[in-house]
C-alpha cells in the first residue's frame, strides 16, 4: 500500500527555509514515508493518537498517519531543539 504524503502550510514553509542539503535529506526521508509510514526508528508521540516522529540527523519530522485514508500529513520539520516547542 502506498500512502499519500501531504504537507501543512506551516510545515512546507519550514522545510523551504532550511539549507538545501538538509532540505534534500528531509524530503528523501519524507518520500520514504509513502511506502512505510512507521519505519524503523519512528516513535509515536505520547499523548497523541496519530502523531509520529522520525529523526533525520539533528532534525525531526513530526507527522500524522491516517490508515483509513492512506494519508501521511507532515505537521512539522525542524531542528531538534525547536521541533517540540509550540
Amino acid at each position: 500500500m502506498t500512502y499519500r504524503v501531504e504537507f501543512t502550510t506551516a510545515a512546507a514553509r519550514e522545510i523551504h527555509k532550511l539549507p538545501r542539503r538538509v532540505r534534500d535529506r528531509l524530503l528523501d526521508a519524507i518520500e520514504d514515508l509513502a511506502e512505510d509510514p512507521r519505519p524503523h526508528g519512528a516513535k509515536k508521540l505520547v499523548g497523541e493518537k496519530t502523531a509520529w516522529r522520525i529523526r533525520v540527523g539533528d532534525y525531526r519530522v513530526i507527522y500524522d498517519v491516517f490508515d483509513d485514508a492512506l494519508t501521511v500529513t507532515i505537521v512539522r520539520a525542524a531542528h531538534r531543539r525547536e521541533a517540540y516547542a509550540r
